[in-house]
């Protein structure tokens, strides 16, 4: 399937993380373990910051209602005062396992990921093509943002860090699960509207179908990323990209 056309009526590019702009192995193999090894200390050592205590707390709200929806999740205790971090860091753990999208966890990842990226532990990684597309796009006079499930500050972190340097000068917009899913039309009517534009002036990429659908119910055009050779069994009725360097060149 051709690449999508229409570059002169598309004003901005939004952007998917993992298996779009970042190989999914470095987020699976390196930064999920690296968040999940280091959760528990992470809690013992920041739990009296107040911004890990509210996602403590977020989490501890999400653990409720999956317990109510009888979806098993592991014990944790109500019934003190101060935080059950055992039993958050087992919930943790337990939406990691379930590669869940949850905000709150989402966001703890993120502050671990930070103290990695401070120490030298962690580099971002993308792939080759992306450094020059987000220049070329950028010096055409178009807007790039991202929309991932990851926080935004793990964005920020992730593109400061590549080995081609910073990368989010290039970056004019973040948006993560806070505005919504992504599975969620609403989520990239939001995106739009925080732009100041209209989808249809809108790409979004990403290698999700569910994603690319959702969004092209609000007017977006779409394409689907494809960055493993071959993209057999993919049902889709977008475009089909396999390198950036096929947009707007």
């Amino acid at each position: 399937m051709p690449a999508p056309s229409g570059g002169n009526s598309i004003r901005a590019i939004l952007l998917d993380i993992e298996g779009t702009t970042t190989p999914v192995d470095f987020v699976y193999r390196t930064l999920f373990p690296y968040a999940r090894a280091r959760l528990q200390q992470f809690l013992l050592k920041h739990c009296d910051n107040p911004s890990v205590r509210a996602d403590i707390e977020a989490l501890r709200v999400q653990h409720h209602s999956d317990a109510a929806d009888q979806l098993g999740p592991p014990v944790w205790k109500n019934d003190s005062p101060d935080p059950d971090l055992a039993g958050a860091t087992a919930y943790g753990h337990w939406l990691m396992d379930r590669d869940s999208k949850c905000t709150a966890l989402k966001s703890l990842q993120g502050k671990i990921w930070q103290e990695g990226y401070e120490l030298g532990e962690l580099r971002g990684e993308v792939y080759p093509d992306v450094p020059p597309a987000l220049d070329r796009w950028t010096r055409e006079g178009k807007l790039v943002a991202i929309f991932s499930s990851g926080s935004v500050l793990a964005q920020k972190l992730l593109f400061a860090s590549t080995a081609a340097g910073d990368l989010t000068r290039y970056l004019s917009a973040h948006f993560d699960t806070a505005i919504g899913s992504k599975h969620s039309p609403g989520s990239y009517s939001q995106i739009a509207k925080t732009l100041a534009l209209e989808p249809a002036n809108i790409l979004f990429i990403s290698d999700m179908v569910k994603e690319l659908d959702a969004a092209h119910e609000t007017g977006m055009s779409t394409a689907l990323c494809v960055r493993m050779d071959p993209a057999k069994g993919v049902a889709t009725t977008n475009p089909v990209i396999r390198s950036f360097d096929e947009l707007f060149p």
